[in-house]
């Protein structure tokens, strides 16, 4: 049987992995983001602005050829994990491999690819390294994918019961919000220029590469305690398993969770992808001098204040019973949203970023935990493809192009060192996900009908 009660090193592991991986993934979902507009569009001309992509479509784009890379892989690497049983393999070797495509990002220059490929054209320099830096960003997700999104989650949902996956589900949120503040630290610092993406892009690539010689040594691969539920001898008919309509019938709730999750997941990817460009080139610029001031240090602590306080106060309401927790949550996500659609005043985010946080963490946690929960045993690997479709593959398709398009229709520009207007995300984008958000009560409401309780396994 599975201990209730995990060891310190299972604990220690866990945490490593999740915060490591939140590092890797960061960089991929912010600063990449970041460094085709700093970087690699910065000194574009006009000729070579006009014979490409503008960069909120080229955004889009990554991210949707990085969502559908990251759910193949998922499908094809989760379902090869529980073949060959062996999760450790693929944690330990995925994250060293992650972490040196990573530091190979900021080699990645319109010189370099103008010097390598021997091109003349301003344009068609531009777009190859557009392109070159989209196709850099999919197999970095290969490697993300396989052994965070695959191996390790399926790992956590072997060594661990429904009864300890709510705790282990906010132990992770709270290390993912460490790892978004260390890359926050570091990456504030390359989209200023104090030090190069090539540095940063470098140095965590390579921590990230430790991580997985780390693992080689700290993972352990669970031991199945029976053949129960054995995954069937084919390899193919386990990769589309959960595609199955008897098995879509047999566990309903772990699909409604799905679409659950996932409707929230697009809501937050309509504008999660734009948001540090937003905050550089609309929200700063607006509020200039007063962007430091005693009021908005006093608003800003306050909004930590409540941050904490509304986590804690619905963590515990969900705790007993999570319709306690969810209803709240989605109302509180959409609020929040639409507040932030309403102005660019620092203050007004401040506020508005307390609601749509605390409904947001919430309902991944209890959600998480709940998906989880109504994977049946042993098939952890079997549902990683699944899980993937509704929290990466549609949100990450979806969500950035309902983004891109708030962006184009809004048309809010900036000029670059050589006076070329270019298009950049306005806060319409908050307005479109808050829509989107209000979809994520209707599977919610089966949910909870069906009830929330698993036996212990």
């Amino acid at each position: 049987m599975i201990k209730e009660k995990l060891s310190k090193k299972s604990w220690f592991t866990i945490c490593l992995f999740s915060f490591m991986g939140g590092i890797a993934w960061n960089i991929e979902n912010m600063y990449f983001n970041t460094f085709l507009y700093n970087s690699v569009y910065a000194n574009a001309s006009e000729a070579a602005m006009a014979g490409t992509m503008a960069p909120t479509t080229a955004i889009s784009r990554m991210v949707a050829l990085s969502a559908i890379a990251a759910v193949l892989t998922t499908f094809i690497m989760g379902t090869l994990s529980d073949k060959m049983k062996n999760r450790k393999f693929f944690i330990s070797v995925g994250y060293i491999l992650w972490g040196i495509v990573t530091a190979i990002f900021g080699f990645i220059t319109t010189d370099n690819v103008a010097s390598l490929l021997g091109l003349t054209d301003e344009a068609l320099t531009l777009t190859t390294t557009v392109w070159i830096v989209i196709a850099m960003d999919v197999i970095m997700t290969f490697m993300g994918s396989t052994s965070n999104d695959a191996a390790f989650n399926a790992w956590v949902t072997d060594i661990t019961t429904p009864k300890i996956r709510p705790t282990i589900e906010t132990a992770l949120t709270f290390v993912g919000f460490l790892s978004v503040a260390a890359v926050m630290g570091v990456g504030s610092l390359a989209q200023s220029g104090a030090v190069s993406y090539k540095a940063f892009f470098g140095v965590l690539g390579l921590i990230v590469t430790a991580c997985g010689v780390a693992g080689l040594f700290l993972v352990e691969n669970p031991k199945y305690p029976s053949k129960e539920n054995e995954v069937s001898s084919s390899y193919w008919a386990d990769l589309f398993y959960g595609f199955r309509p008897s098995v879509i019938k047999e566990n309903s709730r772990l699909y409604l969770a799905l679409f659950a999750i996932g409707f929230s997941s697009i809501s937050y990817q309509v504008f999660f992808p734009y948001l540090l460009v937003y905050l550089q080139y609309v929200v700063i610029p607006d509020n200039g001098d007063n962007l430091i001031t005693t009021s908005v240090i006093i608003t800003a602590a306050l909004v930590i204040v409540a941050l904490i306080a509304g986590f804690v106060i619905l963590l515990k309401a969900s705790a007993k019973n999570k319709a306690y927790g969810l209803v709240p949550c989605t109302i509180l996500q959409t609020l929040g949203l639409i507040l932030l659609s309403t102005s660019t005043d620092i203050k007004v985010i401040l506020i508005g970023v307390v609601p749509t946080l605390v409904g947001n963490l919430v309902m991944g946690i209890q959600l998480n935990a709940a998906i989880k929960d109504f994977i049946p045993e042993g098939k952890a690997g079997l549902f990683q493809g699944i899980r993937m479709i509704f929290t990466v593959l549609l949100p990450m398709v979806i969500g950035p192009a309902l983004g891109d398009l708030a962006c184009r229709n809004s048309a809010i520009t900036y000029a670059n060192e050589f006076g070329v207007e270019t298009i950049v995300p306005s806060s319409s984008m908050f307005l479109y996900a808050a829509i989107v958000s209000v979809f994520v009560v209707i599977p919610m409401i089966f949910l909870i009908k069906k009830g929330f309780k698993v036996e212990e396994k």
